[in-house]
């Protein structure tokens, strides 16, 4: 299939910089690479916002603690004299 991308000067010229290091044969192999991360990222954000909704959804069922709560456990914890 081809698709031509019009690039930003700024980005044509990174395509073409990221060729001509070696890293990369042409921008076309620059574009599918930035695609892929592009793909990670955007998975990687709804996996992140299907576990708040989750955690939500816990804390709703659950019940959650308040920040002050947390706090003075952890210094209760902190403090305790060891044995």
């Amino acid at each position: 299939m081809a698709t031509n991308v019009h690039l930003t000067p700024e980005l044509e010229s990174f395509a073409r910089e990221c060729v001509e290091t070696g890293r990369y044969n042409n921008v076309s192999e620059v574009v599918r690479s930035a695609l892929r991360l592009l793909q990670d990222t955007e998975q990687r954000r709804l996996h992140f916002q299907a576990m708040l909704r989750e955690t939500e959804d816990e804390a709703i069922r659950d019940g959650g603690h308040s920040l002050e709560s947390v706090l003075e456990e952890a210094d209760s914890i902190i403090i305790a004299p060891t044995r």
